[in-house]
């Protein structure tokens, strides 16, 4: 934001002196994140910054750890990379098992944490409701409440009903992920729904609409950015998660984070700051997606000009 014409010589210092405070505290929360990225790509196995890195020699650079990603765990890594050595790598290698479980568990977790925090968000958003506030604070309470508690409660939780003989792979995880995710996609939606004319959804019914073809064709075109940026927000916090994976999940669920750690506790190795960089990277692209749903659901409800 550009300073007024007018503005005093103090508040022209105060600005400039806000911005440079601004830019330090970006620098140092990002700085971890510098630091990771090019170590990913270090040719040794060491987790600080060679001679020939710092010298920016090409020998001191290297896609090893990458590649590691890919060869972890497979029968044959060093047989030539055709049709079988792929199918090895998909079926047998380590990273790439812990990928598939993290998709496979934040997708449906994602599913039924959108499902249900909408559901949710648009009771919540109706002035009417009785006790609001109260359900409010109860179905955020997961953002609240230390993960460590809300881990061993459902681990306890999940052995007293016997969750692990139903015989239906990933439900524990899959459940408990969409707790989590559950307050994030209510804030997203309520904060979409705030302002909204529900004149709009009467003026439906008055013209003969039932209530789901009110929702679908009314409701849901104007909350769609929220919806969309809840379900974002869902599935990075299940794609990220390892302290609940790590109390229920079983020993076939090793989930991306849950491989991070087993990797930090029995074998350390640069491979984990590769798996760092493109996490960082994926987050960066859907943080970006929720910006352009914000900016696109401000224009909607006639918030923003742009």
């Amino acid at each position: 934001m550009a300073l007024p014409k007018h503005a005093s010589t103090l508040e022209r210092v105060w600005h400039y002196t806000y911005l440079v405070i601004c830019v330090v505290i970006f620098i140092f929360l990002i700085a971890p994140i510098l630091v990771i990225i090019p170590l990913s790509f270090n040719a040794e196995p060491y987790f600080t910054f060679s001679d020939k890195m710092l010298k920016f020699d090409p020998e001191g650079y290297s896609m090893r750890w990458y590649d590691l990603l890919l060869t972890f765990g497979m029968q044959a890594p060093e047989a030539p990379r055709d049709g079988s050595w792929w199918a090895d790598a998909w079926s047998n290698a380590q990273w790439i098992q812990a990928t598939k479980n993290s998709i496979i568990i934040g997708f449906f977790s994602t599913i039924l944490a959108t499902t249900l925090g909408t559901i949710a968000a648009l009771g919540l958003s109706r002035p009417e409701m009785p006790g609001r506030r109260a359900v409010m604070a109860i179905l955020i309470s997961p953002m609240i409440v230390p993960i460590i508690i809300t881990a061993t409660g459902l681990f306890f939780f999940y052995s007293s009903i016997r969750i692990q003989d139903w015989g239906i792979p990933y439900l524990g995880i899959i459940l408990a992920h969409a707790t989590l995710g559950i307050p994030f996609v209510i804030i997203t939606v309520t904060a979409t729904l705030v302002g909204f004319d529900h004149s709009l959804t009467r003026a439906a019914a008055n013209m003969g609409a039932d209530p789901v073809t009110t929702f679908l064709r009314v409701q849901m075109p104007l909350i769609l950015p929220g919806v969309i940026s809840g379900a974002l927000f869902a599935f990075v916090t299940s794609f990220d998660e390892v302290v609940v994976v790590l109390f229920v999940g079983g020993l076939d669920e090793q989930t991306i984070p849950r491989q991070m750690w087993n990797g930090i506790r029995e074998q350390i190795s640069p491979a984990i700051l590769s798996v760092a960089t493109i996490l960082v990277i994926i987050s960066i692209a859907l943080l970006t997606v929720v910006e352009l749903l914000r900016r696109r659901s401000e224009r909607l409800r006639g918030m923003s000009p742009g």
